[in-house]
């Protein structure tokens, strides 16, 4: 099948959103598929290339200011080259992941040659919200839900990663059936290491220390900076925390590790290629993610998959993938005393991490992107077919 899929956000853009539209266009491709994807350019210029078995058509893009390693495409002019794409293209199916820019543009071309949509949702204003004054908020997100419900209306399927993620659609007047198709992971990639935690810790230079990790971009939905401050009340003082990404308040999290006295064991390893982030799960005993807007979470999945228990913030998602007391624990957002005490009762019982990092295996399996790649399938074959 000839498909298109239309994103703003695509590598080497850091999103959740950007890295499961790269595994799909790819996972398809390996499937047979003749797979095309309408993206923003890494450097400026426009460029056709290929990547593998995937056709790009990355469109003129600059850089976003409140997120140096995104990029965006300019609207003017896109709606004519995004037409032109689609009509030399001629996919059988358009499958865009969100409602901007090119994820617009693509829907009204798919509409002009009658080409059936499959819309997959990763958007929620609070995504974009801690970057404006707060008595924008509230106008700013009603405008965004607005927006959406205008543009996925004229779609012909609608997917979002989890329950809750079609539940949010609803609320904010959606009036339309949503599939929870689950972003899904690689568990081949990403297993429980072969070799010790401390060997893997010892290829990336860090100490052999009881260690806790987060990976994801270092912003402010992140809540990064009450992750340092639980560390920093943690009884076990031979412990290190390692984050794994960038990010606009990387310099302010820095600062705030040497403020509350555990810079040495905070270890900021900035941009981690893709090829060798399952080593950063692999060194890990446990992982902690604080943030309140996760729609999923690729991150916890590939976590849940390298075989790691999970301290996860009680927000939005997240209770998706995290049993309580059987994976990992739920806290509440903003206890940074909760958060603290959670990590240290994990760091204190090697069984219970052991123990859970099974559970935490089994769950990641059945998030196994086969079986995303093929109910997006079966989802592609459906609209096509009328």
């Amino acid at each position: 099948m000839r498909v298109l899929i239309a994103t703003d956000t695509y590598p080497p853009d850091l999103s959740g959103s950007s890295f499961f539209a790269d595994r799909l266009a790819k996972g398809l491709a390996e499937r047979g598929h003749d797979v095309h994807v309408v993206c923003a350019s890494e450097t400026g210029p426009r460029q056709d290339v290929r990547d593998g078995g995937v056709r790009l058509h990355r469109l003129r893009s600059l850089p976003l200011l409140i997120h140096p390693r995104v990029r965006f495409v300019p609207p003017p002019g896109v709606p004519l080259i995004v037409r032109r794409i689609v009509a030399a293209v001629r996919p059988e199916v358009v499958h865009t992941q969100d409602h901007f820019t090119i994820g617009r543009a693509a829907i009204r071309a798919a509409q002009r040659y009658d080409i059936p949509v499959v819309a997959t949702n990763h958007f929620m204003p609070d995504n974009l919200l801690p970057y404006l004054p707060r008595r924008l908020h509230a106008p700013v997100a009603d405008l965004a839900w607005r927006d959406f419900r205008r543009i996925y209306r004229r779609t012909d399927y609608v997917t979002a990663p989890t329950p809750t993620a079609a539940a949010l659609l609803a609320e904010h007047g959606f009036a339309r059936h949503v599939e929870p198709v689950s972003c899904g992971v690689d568990t081949v990639r990403f297993h429980p290491p072969a070799d010790s935690a401390a060997a893997i810790r010892k290829e990336l230079g860090l100490p052999d220390l009881p260690t806790i990790a987060f990976v994801g971009r270092l912003d402010a939905e992140k809540r990064i900076d009450e992750l340092i401050r639980a560390f920093a009340r943690l009884r076990h003082l031979d412990a290190q925390l390692v984050l794994a990404g960038e990010g606009t308040r990387r310099p302010e999290l820095q600062r705030l590790a040497e403020q509350v006295g555990v810079g040495p064991h905070v270890h900021f390893l900035g941009f981690v290629p893709d090829e060798q982030l399952p080593s950063v799960y692999q060194a890990a005993d446990v992982f902690a993610i604080p943030g309140i807007a996760e729609l999923q979470s690729i991150a916890t999945l590939e976590a849940l998959a390298s075989g790691l228990p999970v301290v996860a913030a009680n927000a939005v998602a997240l209770p998706h993938l995290v049993s309580p007391g059987e994976n990992g624990f739920l806290v509440e957002p903003g206890d940074v005393a909760g958060l603290a005490a959670t990590l240290d009762r994990i760091l204190s019982y090697e069984e219970l991490r052991r123990g859970m990092g099974t559970v935490s295996r089994s769950i990641a399996v059945s998030h196994g992107h086969e079986r995303t790649l093929a109910r997006f399938e079966e989802i592609y074959r459906a609209v096509t077919a009328g």
